[in-house]
């Protein structure tokens, strides 16, 4: 890649150099109707991304509740009585209140006579991390109930500090990255014009079996994670 051909006074109106797949460095002239800030000089667009992981606060509980009889009205009936006692089982445990929405019901087995109903509802809920070995541990003796996962959750507060970290690293690699472009090209100032930022968080579901011997440790769920996406647009002159 030869200097001279990166300066936007040898390079056609159209032409767009591209550095590595986060930036792009394309001539003021070719941009203008486009952009809002005035570059005069050279424009450098960076995709940047970072991510991270927060401390959990709480856990979202995801419960699949069962019952089998020999009609309908029979299996919806045994479900009832199992739904009564997880309530009385769980919901000392949980913050706010239980999710669960109206049961299911359909017809097994393949002949008139081996013929029997299944009923079903899921149940979910947020515990905190103090109750989460005794959720499972009480989940696991229910009858009929099967725990489907747990998903890890950040407080409010560390989400809002974990989204500034990672702006804040982004922001200082791309000054870095347009820094060093500036020195390649024998250019000496470097201005931010625009911002745009995406972000994202991401709940860590965690499988497990509720038959397990040893107790749950809440430090050993996977974190809460996060993501950030910038896109930065730097004048250089």
């Amino acid at each position: 890649m030869k200097l001279s051909a990166l300066h936007p006074q040898c390079l056609p109106l159209v032409a767009v150099l591209l550095l590595g797949p986060t930036g792009s460095l394309i001539p003021f002239a070719a941009k203008a109707e486009i952009q809002g800030p005035v570059c005069r000089g050279t424009l450098l667009q960076l995709n940047l991304r970072e991510s991270g992981e927060s401390r959990t606060e709480s856990f979202r509980f995801n419960l699949r509740l069962e019952s089998e009889a020999s009609s309908s009205a029979a299996a919806l009936e045994q479900l009832s009585g199992r739904l009564a006692r997880l309530r009385v089982a769980l919901e000392p445990l949980v913050i706010g209140g239980l999710v669960i929405p109206a049961p299911n019901t359909y017809a097994t087995g393949g002949s008139a006579q081996s013929k029997g109903y299944r009923a079903s509802t899921s149940i979910t809920g947020t515990v905190g991390r103090s109750n989460y070995d005794s959720l499972i541990e009480r989940a696991g003796r229910l009858e009929g109930v099967r725990l489907q996962g747990m998903t890890s959750l950040p407080s409010a507060e560390g989400q809002d500090r974990l989204q500034d970290q990672l702006l804040e690293r982004a922001l200082q690699r791309g000054r870095r990255q347009a820094e060093r472009t500036a020195v390649a090209l024998n250019l000496r100032r470097v201005a931010l014009l625009r911002i745009d930022q995406r972000s994202h968080s991401t709940a860590r579901p965690s499988p497990m079996a509720v038959s397990a011997a040893e107790r749950f440790r809440p430090e050993e769920a996977p974190l809460p994670k996060a993501s950030l996406s910038l896109a930065l647009d730097y004048c250089l002159n």
